[in-house]
């Protein structure tokens, strides 16, 4: 007898709980997308798990109806590479902070991606502590006036996706909470992706950081200040698709098109360069070249999971299965009489 597909919803994924974020948070506008793409992506809902540090980010396992796990501070990768480990069948989504992430978490974040484990990360990037009521977090700008610096911050912020590319990430990318289409096509991509995807979302906190990214949103500005990546296609942006970027020596430059430059001046994205990738992510605090969203890089490359469990097989067919019974009693055993 044949059992009956079941199609699932949107409403599938949402849970019966009140969702305590505050009003106008970008956070919902993630959530909605995310629920929204994961009855399309074909998998069964008791393989979903979404694993969370701590954060505003991290009440997310709340108010999805799947499997979930609200852990401890930066520890989200540990926890979702021994899920994934345990049951490689699971679609494990880390769902993460700039704070969680980048600050106590920065060690397990830099591990997971160089083991690519066949995970999602979404780093929800708002530049603040949200959670703690508005201190600067790792990904603050210099200068940045909060309760804990207000001389103004004089760290140096951390760039995510340089981060990630740094530490072998095998997919690479940008999203913003106000474009939920293009941000649903890319947790796609970052789902069919095999390894390790790093999805960084920015965020507004309208409570301690409004308007963070304003100009990357704000209807006259945004075509200017951010440019969008498709791979393949010319770096080009503007409102009217004016400009574009070109490489200048070993730095990216902007040019007007016209009469000097034309489409054909421009270089052309590849996800699969990554020394351009690495160019593209230092792009983010250049405030002579636009913001850059969408896959900034993409690699094939063998996961940790796929070649623990080759391992696991080779030693079974050298050595045999082996009884549990047997490993515990070991090699060196005595009676004591």
């Amino acid at each position: 007898m044949e059992t009956k597909e079941i199609k699932l919803t949107k409403k599938d994924f949402s849970s019966d709980q009140d969702i305590r974020w505050c009003p106008g948070c970008g956070d919902y506008a993630i959530l909605s997308q995310v629920q929204k793409i994961f009855p399309e992506l074909g998998i069964p809902k008791h393989q979903f798990l979404v694993v969370s540090g701590i954060g505003c980010s991290s009440r997310f396992p709340y108010y999805m109806n799947c499997y979930g796990f609200h852990s401890i501070h930066g520890r989200a990768p540990a926890i979702a590479t021994g899920a994934k480990l345990s049951n490689p069948d699971l679609s494990v989504w880390v769902v993460t902070g700039d704070g969680d992430a980048m600050s106590i978490g920065g060690n397990h974040f830099i591990h997971v991606l160089r083991r690519n484990i066949d995970l999602n990360i979404l780093l929800f990037n708002n530049r603040i502590y949200g959670l703690t009521k508005g201190q600067y977090s790792p990904t603050s700008e210099i200068g940045k006036k909060t309760v804990s610096t207000p001389m103004g911050s004089l760290d140096y912020p951390f760039n995510p996706p340089a981060l990630a590319l740094g530490s072998g990430g095998t997919f690479v990318a940008r999203a913003l909470d106000k474009e939920v289409k293009h941000m649903g096509l890319i947790l796609k991509e970052a789902h069919t992706h095999k390894g390790t995807s790093f999805l960084e979302i920015y965020q507004n906190c309208n409570i301690f950081n409004d308007g963070a990214f304003s100009n990357l949103t704000d209807k006259d500005t945004k075509l200017s200040a951010r440019i969008i990546l498709e791979n393949g296609q010319p770096m080009i942006f503007g409102p009217e698709n004016n400009h574009g970027i070109i490489l200048d020596g070993s730095s990216l430059k902007v040019v007007e098109i016209g009469d000097k430059y034309s489409v054909d001046d421009l270089l052309v994205h590849d996800i699969g360069d990554k020394n351009l990738a690495m160019l593209i992510s230092e792009m983010t605090y250049n405030e002579e070249l636009p913001v850059p969203f969408g896959i900034f890089y993409k690699e094939d490359k063998k996961t940790y999971e796929d070649m623990m469990i080759t391992q696991i097989n080779e030693c079974i067919k050298s050595k045999g299965k082996p009884d549990l019974q047997t490993l515990i009693n070991g090699s060196e055993v005595w009676e004591v009489k």
